[in-house]
């Protein structure tokens, strides 16, 4: 078969002269339409690259002696046989074979002459990925692939369109980190593709991070023809029962589903319910046509405000309680973010100080007169002794967890917009289900009048004042085996930007940052009820791409031990890829520190624990970023303001003290 004279040619140069050696044939791009380029018997010729057997490259084939005597084109695949110059098969009609396609060899090189291609015609991932933006979905963390490839050139034209950006990763895993980060700091979802079977897999822990810490998350991934499905194709896995568990809503997308009301009830579901939702692409469904005159959906007329007012009932317990205290303390956790202002103002009248958990670390600022820094094992002294001094703890948004240590045998008011949240572990005296915000609010208009609370500010700036002389003591600790993450923390304390998002890790460097590090309005990411090392640099890039449109200049930090940064350090090379404006701080001790730690509480041997590790500084200069290497105290500030100052990815590893934590 040959592409009609009569028909309009668009030219395309395919090779230079003297490129494809007589007797070769290869693979060759021709707008967008793939070639197999022939060069024989002083003659070039290009056929359709894809076998009619299974699809398999012929340019990546070869020119064979047959049986016959003849010489013939081969599939790599399965051996399939075509005449180099006609393209038919041994013994083939006129009307059977390969497509050609005339070709010209000019001076400056090889052309192919390829009908002008026509106009695109709408699929039914275009209707979802228009749907997907509708919902304000703007970013895209995934990696293209062969089950994918319909789906993909969906997000393509709405990236061309100016809708969305899609950011290549190398592993899976980190797009649903960086999602997961994406949504703890913008409240939105974003969304992470992959292919069937391993890509789908690699998602996973990323995925129950977002689910666990209440992170709306949508994953996109593709799967093997709905023809092949069951008897077990090349990377087909079960995607529905793989998914049930860590997805709140998971569906497949078939020939004859609602397609737009698919993709609508998975961000909804998202959204709402702040988890992971799922769509499983089969490759044959992605490039169906749409239905004429098929619209995209959206979020309009399906979503209500999600203020909750709490019950009368519920806000006169609380203020009576609050009327009796004399040194109550208010608790914030992760879910009180939002209801900051109002509860800085109740904190106010009642002359409480704001403990926060480590999750809600960032959401008061430590210069603030009534902070008292993170409660636990993450915290401060001063969270602690104030907990312990109280007469009522007034609770936002926080889930009792072992690491925060609340104190249940206090009196406790709890208030939460989710009821299961409600006493969930041991009943409290009085639980209140409302907005955070609004309850708040609520609380402080409904004081008992002539209410006396003891005004605990000057305490606050007292304990203040001790440890920060503690602090300055310990950051001048030294072994001779490394820096001090008290010195590490407060050179980081002074150098980041009052305003710069800081994605920690997990470990002792994370345990540190809550213990030495002082916000002012810093927000604060990290992987919390999962705990999961290795969280900190994907996340980070999802919070550069939730902020990269409304505040290009907004600094982001990203905080990891040496064996957490090691899990994704191949994203380095995205973040240059990008330009993304994140700074790297690195403790490197060549060991997994608080696993050391736990052993040795546990009376088991030191096993297992040490790192070998490259020179991480050099290796970011390697992948085209800034790495600064600092092993000493005095060199801790002014590596800090050279890598923040850079303009893209920088890393700053710091040798630190296992010890000195």
């Amino acid at each position: 078969m040959t592409t009609s004279e009569n028909t309009l040619l668009v030219w395309h140069k395919v090779a230079e002269l003297n490129e494809l050696p007589p007797g070769r044939v290869t693979t060759v791009s021709a707008g967008t339409k793939t070639l197999a380029l022939v060069h024989f018997a002083d003659q070039y010729t290009a056929m359709d690259n894809a076998c009619p057997h299974q699809g398999g490259p012929l340019g990546e084939g070869s020119i064979e002696n047959g049986n016959d005597g003849e010489c013939w084109l081969r599939c790599p695949w399965h051996g399939w046989d075509f005449d180099p110059l006609t393209g038919k098969p041994p013994g083939g009609h006129e009307d059977t074979g390969q497509e050609m396609f005339p070709v010209e060899v000019r001076d400056d090189g090889i052309y192919v002459g390829l009908p002008e291609e026509a106009s695109h015609v709408r699929t039914v991932t275009d209707v979802m990925a228009e749907t997907m933006t509708n919902w304000g979905v703007d970013t895209v963390f995934g990696m293209v692939g062969h089950s994918n490839l319909g789906l993909a050139d969906a997000i393509r034209l709405q990236e061309q369109a100016g809708n969305l950006k899609f950011i290549g990763i190398r592993h899976e895993g980190a797009a649903a980190f960086a999602c997961s980060g994406y949504a703890k700091l913008s409240g939105r979802a974003a969304a992470c593709l992959t292919i069937a079977g391993p890509g789908a897999t690699n998602l996973m822990t990323g995925l129950w991070d977002a689910k666990v810490d209440r992170a709306p998350v949508l994953a996109l991934t593709g799967q093997v023809d709905t023809q092949v499905l069951g008897p077990g194709a090349f990377q087909e896995i079960d995607q529905a029962s793989a998914f049930e568990a860590v997805a709140e809503w998971s569906q497949t997308v078939l020939h004859d589903s609602k397609h737009a009301e698919l993709m609508t009830l998975a961000l909804k579901h998202a959204s709402l319910k702040r988890d992971v939702a799922h769509l499983i692409f089969p490759d044959e469904v992605q490039v169906l046509p749409a239905a004429d005159g098929a619209k995209a959906s959206g979020p309009k007329g399906r979503v209500s405000s999600s203020d909750i007012t709490p019950p009368a009932k519920s806000v006169r317990d609380a203020c009576r309680l609050i009327g009796k205290a004399k040194r109550p303390v208010i608790v914030v956790g992760y879910g009180a973010r939002g209801g900051m202002d109002e509860i800085i103002r109740l904190a106010g009248r009642l002359r409480a100080p704001i403990l926060t958990t480590f999750k809600g670390k960032g959401q008061i600022s430590d210069k603030h007169p009534l902070a008292a820094g993170v409660l636990g094992r993450s915290g401060t002294p001063i969270a602690s002794w104030f907990m312990n001094e109280a007469d009522l703890l007034v609770v936002f948004g926080a889930s009792f967890s072992n690491h925060t240590g609340i104190e249940r045998s206090k009196k406790i008011i709890q208030v939460d917009f989710e009821q299961m949240a409600l006493g969930k572990f041991h009943p409290v005296d009085v639980p209140v289900w409302g907005e955070v915000s609004i309850t708040a609010g609520l609380l402080k208009k409904g004081l008992p009048k002539g209410s006396r609370f003891t005004d605990q500010r000057a305490e606050l700036k007292a304990r203040w004042k001790a440890w920060r002389a503690e602090k300055k003591s310990r950051a001048n600790d030294s072994r001779g085996k490394g820096i001090s993450s008290a010195a590490v923390f407060a050179a980081l304390t002074k150098a980041a930007p009052a305003d710069a998002v800081i994605a920690v890790d997990v470990g002792n460097n994370a345990y540190s940052f809550g213990r030495y590090f002082e916000v002012e309005r810093q927000s604060v990411l990290m992987s919390g009820y999962l705990g999961s090392i290795g969280f900190a640099f994907p996340a980070a890039m999802g919070a550069w791409a939730a902020v990269r449109a409304a505040a290009p200049d907004r600094k982001i930090i990203s905080v990891s031990g040496d064996g957490g940064f090691g899990q994704y350090m191949a994203e380095f090379t995205t973040a240059v890829k990008y330009g993304m404006n994140i700074t790297h701080v690195l403790l490197n001790n060549n060991e997994l520190g608080k696993i050391s730690k736990e052993q040795r509480a546990g009376h088991w041997e030191v096993w297992q624990t040490s790192m070998h590790n490259p020179p991480f500084a050099k290796y970011a200069e390697i992948c085209g970023g800034m790495g600064i290497r600092v092993s000493k105290p005095e060199h801790l500030a002014d590596a800090l303001k050279k890598a923040l100052k850079h303009d893209g990815p920088s890393l700053v590893e710091i040798i630190t003290d296992v010890e000195l934590v």
